[in-house]
């Protein structure tokens, strides 16, 4: 499956089931793990289960099966790796504290530092 198509798939997903503040890291160029990190935000830790579920059983029905599938017993943070993108759901005092959106974003240590390069 290509890659937009899959983002298609995620941010559908996360959207039907209102996920909050999703943003999409491309960190192609910062590390060799993925290509893409979407990340989410979930109000409670029933709504960050329902949001990986769907996005894990939306790419299952797609013909993608999860690489892995984390965190779902305490639903604090839960990721799926979908090998080019890896989601992220977070409570939002979880993402606060791990911050992945800048210390993956355009405002990384590795991007900053390959802007100053040239």
């Amino acid at each position: 499956m290509q890659i937009e198509n899959l983002k298609a798939i995620v941010l559908s997903a996360l959207e039907e089931l209102k996920g909050r503040d999703v943003q999409v890291l491309n960190v192609h160029d910062k590390t060799t793990i993925t290509d893409f990190m979407i990340i989410a935000t979930g109000t409670s830790t029933r709504h960050v289960q329902a949001l990986l579920d769907n996005v894990v059983e939306r790419c299952k029905h797609a013909g993608v099966q999860p690489l892995g599938v984390e965190g779902n017993q305490t639903a604090e943070w839960a990721l799926a790796d979908l090998g080019d993108i890896v989601v992220h759901v977070m409570l939002p005092a979880v993402r606060d504290f791990y911050n992945l959106d800048k210390l993956w974003g355009e405002q990384s240590p590795a991007a900053v530092g390959r802007d100053r390069r040239g």
